[in-house]
């Protein structure tokens, strides 16, 4: 072609104009619609409060690993429904208080009383802690009684599958149990709760009369000293139970006042007679082997234990008041011990 000449429009040159005659403004939109969508980023997460926790105390948990001597078997349960603090316990075993470094034996009870909660009338079982310091165990026998038992039966704790048994504090729980020189002996019960099912009734009944029995032969028994029997006959109208002095009381006239009062009927007057005559010569006998067998203990008794004995004291430790726990302040039981045989609530 030569210079200066047209040239025919061709289709190419007119899609080149369209091209060149959008606007910038699309030709961004189109760079935007095809661009891949950037990725949010995360989101860090915020890291928790630390918690933290009262470390425990190094004899928090004794009082509850002493078996509670005495207490229904279905009221155990009840006994740790409260938070109890036994701290002042614990304090006793610090530098200062009157179990420190002394070997201690310790046993548990319970009481129930009639307290007030947060505006509720509660009967619930306190628990309590008896300590008795003694370079030996202070008694191997635990004493069963009852209303509905005429004597009290005396026998080895492991009848009733109880024992002394060293308690751990938590600072020495990671070392040898056999390296250590344990000072805290607790009484233990290996009877199962959920084998007692297959025991007799009268087998479960003797753990509720358990009572710990402990004998100072230094300290003459009250039993050998009283003079009165406990009767329980088996009348034709209904038992008789009472008490017979064989200083104080004329049996004669002791049997006539029953029949008057329509206790006894005449026709078992001689049998009731006979029947406290062989009461009050079991109880002599039993009085005499009593006093004759603290003779013999004493004589054979080294001095050191006897120093024991003389010094033998028992501490009583109830729950401090807590905002968690009953007042028990006007409940406890003050009296003292009697005799030698001390009850759940004879301390």
């Amino acid at each position: 072609m030569r210079k200066g000449a047209k040239r025919k429009r061709s289709q190419k040159d007119n899609n080149e104009d369209e091209a060149a005659a959008v606007p910038a403004q699309d030709n961004r939109k189109t760079t935007e619609l095809t661009k891949p969508p950037t990725r949010a980023k995360p989101v860090k997460a915020s890291k928790p409060e630390p918690e933290y926790y009262e470390d425990k105390r190094n004899l928090e948990d004794l009082w509850k690993d002493i078996f509670p001597v005495g207490t229904e078997w279905d009221q155990l349960d009840k006994v740790y429904g409260f938070n109890w603090n036994f701290s002042n316990l614990e304090n006793a075993f610090e530098e200062g208080g009157v179990l420190h470094g002394r070997k201690v034996y310790l046993f548990g009870c319970t009481e129930p009383q009639l307290v007030t909660f947060k505006d509720d009338s509660l009967l619930i079982h306190i628990p309590a802690v008896v300590a008795v310091p003694s370079p030996f165990p202070p008694s191997d026998k635990i004493g069963i009684k009852s209303v509905q038992r005429e004597v009290e039966e005396i026998i080895p704790m492991k009848q009733m599958k109880m024992d002394w048994v060293p308690y751990i504090p938590l600072e020495n729980r990671e070392s040898q149990v056999d390296r250590l020189r344990h000072q805290i002996f607790i009484l233990s019960c290996t009877q199962r709760r959920a084998a007692l099912k297959h025991l007799k009734i009268e087998r479960i009944k003797k753990y509720e009369y358990c009572l710990p029995y402990f004998y100072n032969p230094f300290k003459e028994d009250d039993l050998e000293q009283s003079t009165e029997v406990q009767i329980i006959f088996p009348s034709e109208l209904k038992p008789i139970f009472c008490e017979f002095d064989w200083e104080l009381d004329e049996l004669e006239e002791f049997t006539d006042k029953l029949i008057q009062e329509d206790e006894l009927s005449e026709d078992q007057k001689d049998a009731f007679k006979e029947f406290v005559k062989e009461k009050v010569r079991e109880t002599k006998k039993a009085n005499r082997e009593a006093r004759e067998a603290r003779r013999k203990a004493l004589e054979e008794m080294s001095e050191e234990t006897k120093r024991a004995f003389e010094v033998l004291r028992f501490y009583k430790f109830y729950p401090v008041q807590t905002p968690d726990t009953p007042d028990i302040s006007n409940v406890k039981v003050k009296r003292r011990p009697q005799g030698h045989n001390f009850t759940k609530n004879s301390f």
